[in-house]
């Protein structure tokens, strides 16, 4: 998994950055390093233009947009995480076709419009985080004749098992039908490309190989 969800776990969390600072800080790398299967399925027959990746952990969504000749900002909560994708995008020698912003969503929003805007994987058992008026915000900054992706977990991974009380519990893991009636898209300037769950292979913390179950939603804004 290369885009990273937004966990904030409870009040003493607060924004969510100390969270994620202290989740970088445990390894030198935390994904793969892989871009997303599903991006890089929904994404590879667009035309390249101006991307915004929300929640870009690492980078490597960002790193293979540009590779494909978008010019991409990646935004995150973290800024180790963002130091991180600088450093990816330099090695992979698309350092001029990226930008990587730090934004606490939902307190702050990249500016501009953009061709294409992904959301992946941004969860969070954080009953406060503003999820859909986070996604809402998205669908705002999708240029005319531009596509907005979301993707995310179907369920929890095979190898998760949490306590009774435990906040990941409540974490709701809406359906693509759920996360397009919560975008409240104007009728008649939008149309549904992809919605749907697929099935993908995602290593556990040992190393073993699972198959998760997530979704995808695609939509495009009409042009102008």
């Amino acid at each position: 998994m290369s885009g990273h969800p937004q966990h904030t776990v409870g009040e003493d969390f607060g924004d969510g950055r100390a969270f994620w600072e202290g989740r970088y800080a445990e390894s030198d790398r935390i994904w793969s390093g892989e871009p997303n299967t599903a991006l890089v399925r929904e994404v590879a027959e667009l035309p390249p233009g101006r991307a915004l990746d929300l929640g870009c952990g690492e980078g490597a969504d960002v790193v293979w947009l540009a590779r494909q000749g978008w010019t991409v900002t990646g935004t995150d909560i973290a800024e180790t995480a963002l130091v991180r994708a600088r450093a990816h995008a330099a090695e992979a020698a698309v350092a001029d076709r990226t930008r990587f912003e730090q934004h606490v969503l939902g307190a702050s929003f990249p500016e501009g419009t953009y061709d294409l805007v992904t959301a992946s994987f941004l969860h969070s058992p954080d009953v406060s985080f503003p999820r859909e008026a986070i996604l809402r915000r998205a669908a705002e900054a999708v240029a005319p004749g531009g596509t907005l992706l979301v993707i995310g977990h179907a369920g929890l991974a095979p190898w998760e098992t949490y306590e009774e009380g435990d906040p990941h519990l409540a974490l709701h893991l809406p359906s693509p039908q759920e996360v397009l009636e919560s975008l409240r898209l104007p009728e008649g300037e939008w149309d549904v490309l992809t919605a749907a769950e697929h099935d993908r292979v995602q290593h556990a913390p040992d190393g073993e190989a699972h198959h998760r179950r997530d979704n995808a939603l695609k939509v495009r804004r009409h042009a102008a």
